[in-house]
């Protein structure tokens, strides 16, 4: 088996890493190696999956502390099989410490997960990550996707059974289809009993004597599949939706995993949205929009409307359109809209154009001016003082 490498080098955090410092670097690395943006590359496909991975088992707290104690070995039964002892209590001839407190203290105690599964019982199939990249425009108004994935289905020759065509896998005869056996361990406290997986049917508690040729036993085959995902109205940059049982396959009957879908919306050279609903625009007006009013169109997620800009209109000042935002998610009503005004001042002014503007500023007194009369009335009273 080739060496996997630790999830925390995979995702470039320290082991202490938050929620938020896996997920964004998940986000980042996912977008990096996207099969979308790199349609051949099996390099980075390679990558892309091994990300997904890495973000699969450290994003879900049990997963991400078996993993912290036990390593791969804690996640993936099947990783190291054979090796001994996977959960590092050694230290007494190869004696498993969680084996021989558990027959003490029973298989919950510390080192143990509880009561063992049975191995032939129904598990759920694994979910799935993926990634969408939306516009501004795509993410206000909802629409749909195809995305490719690669899950694990049912082997359609052995229907799961992992047994070759007219033939069935068989019960184990060590451990009578429980998938572990007991074992007498002779320790420091004295000769104990505990249980270990069958090294006869790995655990399992069937054997396969002719594997089907093209799971080679498994029961499962790798099928690339493509889903239409609906968007809906509403949805932000770093949310996810899930579409339920289109992940992994189950085993043993299980119900199948899901696909996550994480959202991640490309900025818009014009719109800005704010962590609720509401969407900001800016947009430039002349100076003598400004001063004397105008009917001016502004742009919206919907279409141009028009706004009257009332007389004497500053630079920076903020208007609301109601019900002009984005559509609440899963939900009834909009957001707003806030449109900032940006008065610009011309350049490259004509002779003819610069003689005006000066005839115009010496008919101006102060009291034209609120800003600037507040500001050297202070600036006198300071220095009277």
């Amino acid at each position: 088996m080739a060496e996997k490498r630790d999830y925390y080098e995979v995702l470039g955090i320290a082991k202490g890493a938050s929620e938020d410092e896996i997920k964004k670097a998940y986000r980042k690395l996912a977008k990096k190696y996207h099969p979308d943006l790199h349609p051949g590359d099996k390099d980075a496909e390679a990558h892309f999956k091994e990300v997904n991975e890495a973000y699969e088992v450290l994003s879900n707290p049990e997963k991400k502390a078996r993993y912290d104690q036990f390593g791969h070995a804690g996640v993936d039964p099947s990783y190291g099989a054979g090796a001994g002892s996977a959960g590092g209590f050694s230290g007494f001839d190869g004696v498993d410490l969680g084996d021989i407190f558990g027959s003490i203290f029973g298989e919950g105690f510390g080192f143990g997960s509880g009561r063992r599964q049975n191995p032939n019982a129904p598990r759920r199939g694994a979910d799935i990550r993926a990634a969408i990249s939306l516009t501004f425009m795509e993410a206000a108004h909802g629409c749909t996707k195809t995305i490719n994935v690669t899950h694990q289905d049912t082997c359609p020759d052995c229907g799961g059974s992992g047994a070759d065509k007219g033939t069935q896998p068989e019960v184990c005869p060590d451990c009578g289809g429980r998938g572990v056996v007991n074992v007498q361990q002779r320790t420091p406290f004295g000769v104990m009993q505990s249980s270990r997986p069958c090294t006869r049917c790995g655990g399992r508690g069937r054997i396969i004597k002719d594997p089907c040729r093209r799971c080679s036993g498994t029961g499962r085959v790798a099928s690339r599949q493509k889903l239409e995902v609906k968007i809906p109205a509403g949805i932000n940059d770093d949310q996810s939706l899930a579409m339920r049982g289109q992940g992994d396959k189950g085993l043993n009957g299980g119900p199948a995993g899901d696909v996550i879908v994480t959202v991640s919306v490309k900025p818009d050279p014009i719109f800005t949205r704010d962590d609720n609903y509401n969407v900001w625009v800016t947009v430039p007006i002349t100076f003598a929009q400004a001063a004397l009013g105008a009917t001016v169109m502004v742009p919206t997620i919907d279409g141009k409307v028009e706004y009257t800009v009332p007389e004497g209109t500053q630079a920076g000042k903020v208007f609301r359109l109601r019900g002009k935002g984005i559509q609440y998610l899963n939900g009834r009503g909009r957001g707003d809209q806030y449109v900032t005004v940006n008065v610009e001042i011309p350049k490259k002014l004509t002779r003819t154009q610069k003689e005006a503007l000066k005839n115009f500023e010496e008919t101006m007194k102060d009291e034209n001016y609120e800003q600037r009369k507040g500001f050297f009335k202070t600036l006198k009273d300071m220095f009277e003082k």
